[in-house]
């Protein structure tokens, strides 16, 4: 993925209030339940800084996230980035919106330093599946949406 690519944009409408799908983004009980389960701690602060690993074959990835702003309820940035990557970063923003009774979140991951070409889950196929995963199905299964 390179910096100069579009970004990449998944949506997903909830028919649940806002107040519902910020709780499950923003509070780390529930968070751990659909997206990744060894994250420590998370706080929907500016400034809040969180590190985990995850593996995939023999390739290990520590994922650093730093929240850069955060509108409660509606919006929050995670500046993201890898231990072992240190030349890329990416920005994650997670917005909401309400209307008629349904909530649309619109994730936002935006290339800001290019990541490796020869790491697979870099690809940015890989990532647009990633996030298809955790945000139309991981998500919405947890918020047992229909």
């Amino acid at each position: 993925m390179k910096k100069t690519d579009p970004p990449i944009i998944v949506e997903q409408v909830f028919y649940l209030p806002k107040e519902k799908v910020w709780a499950a983004i923003t509070e780390h009980e529930q968070m751990v339940q659909w997206f990744f389960d060894n994250v420590d701690s998370f706080q929907p602060e500016i400034g809040f800084y969180t590190k985990f690993v995850t593996k995939v074959e023999d390739r290990k990835y520590t994922h650093q996230w730093k929240i850069t702003d955060v509108v409660p309820g509606e919006k929050i940035t995670y500046h993201w980035s890898y231990q072992e990557y240190p030349e890329a970063a990416g920005q994650v923003d997670f917005e909401l919106t309400e209307q008629d009774g349904k909530t649309t979140l619109r994730l936002t991951n935006t290339i800001l330093e290019d990541f490796p070409e020869n790491i697979p889950e870099f690809n940015r196929q890989a990532c647009i599946g990633g996030w298809e995963y955790f945000i139309r199905q991981q998500l919405k299964d947890y918020l047992g949406d229909q």
